[in-house]
């Protein structure tokens, strides 16, 4: 009995040492998180290796992260692949399918992504900006004269024909048309002058609120062909972005800095449950093989002795 506790006792022993020091020493990689003292005297290896170097850490895996993991090259690869570029085609003609048969209205269907107050200021700025424009048209000078131009044009070629042969009436005609002409621009520009401005805001006002009510599906039914168009220029634009300007956006982003400061604003609790949800499965292995390499040294140490 004695021999067998003699050749039981020294694999166990350093099976049992092997494990509890390699879980000492895991647990130890974050713990203790703040660094100890007794009487005045810094403890050592406080607070553990994680939490010691936690800057460190994070510099470090925000540099990696940054320039191996989620570089230009990798993200343009990824971004621009057959399959991202087949999905995105995908989810642009899911998205067109599902509005032709939309019975929301345009405003409705807006509410989903803004506020009633951001409706009506958008509506508001964007109408007015149209009306200015229409406005600065309407009394462009040119408007009238070539309305009263059309018009006089109109009126000649309608006597013409009622007085045809009728040299003198033709005559006539020519000669008091010009004056007519000059007087007839002159008041249209007046008018509107005048009127433009109520005149544009009533029709853009109109024409936005016929907008904002009408049926998503009246809004894409009969365009399918554009909306084939539109999804190969959505995709176009989104190559041409990805191409030229992710550089740009990588350096505005800065990914290393975003990941370093996350990770020092971490509590170290939450860094540790991250940790062991990653891997617990490989650190629970390490614990074990130190109980394995443990028995195996108390094997061999019995055999020496």
């Amino acid at each position: 009995m004695n021999a067998i506790l003699h050749y039981i006792s020294g694999p166990a022993l350093g099976a049992v040492i092997g494990y509890i020091t390699n879980d000492i020493a895991i647990r130890m990689l974050f713990r203790p998180r703040k660094t100890k003292y007794i009487c005045g005297v810094h403890v050592p290896f406080t607070p553990g290796i994680i939490p010691k170097e936690k800057n460190r850490i994070a510099s470090a895996i925000g540099n990696a992260i940054s320039e191996h993991l989620m570089n230009r090259e990798v993200l343009e690869h990824t971004l621009l692949s057959d399959e991202m570029l087949a999905k995105m085609r995908l989810a642009i003609d899911e998205f067109f399918y599902t509005q032709l048969h939309n019975e929301e209205t345009v405003e409705q269907f807006a509410a989903h992504y803004l506020t009633n107050e951001e409706i009506a200021a958008m509506r508001e700025s964007t109408c007015d900006e149209i009306a200015k424009l229409i406005t600065a048209k309407l009394r462009d000078r040119a408007i009238g004269t070539t309305i009263a131009h059309a018009s006089t044009q109109h009126v000649i070629d309608k006597t013409r024909t009622s007085v045809a042969g009728k040299i003198k009436a033709e005559k006539l005609i020519e000669a008091i048309a010009s004056p007519i002409e000059s007087k007839l621009a002159s008041h249209i520009n007046d008018v509107l002058h005048d009127q433009a401005p109520s005149m544009a805001t009533r029709i853009v006002y109109t024409e936005a609120e016929k907008l904002l009510s009408m049926p998503m599906r009246d809004l894409f039914k009969g365009h399918e062909q554009q909306l084939e168009q539109a999804r190969e220029g959505i995709v176009s634009v989104y190559r041409t972005v990805i191409t030229d300007h992710l550089p740009r956006i990588l350096e505005g982003l800065n990914i290393s800095k975003i990941v370093e400061t996350r990770i020092r604003e971490m509590d170290m609790a939450e860094a540790e449950q991250i940790i062991l949800s990653v891997m617990k499965k490989e650190l629970r292995a390490i614990v074990w093989l130190g109980a394995l390499l443990g028995a195996i040294m108390g094997t061999i140490m019995m055999f020496v002795n």
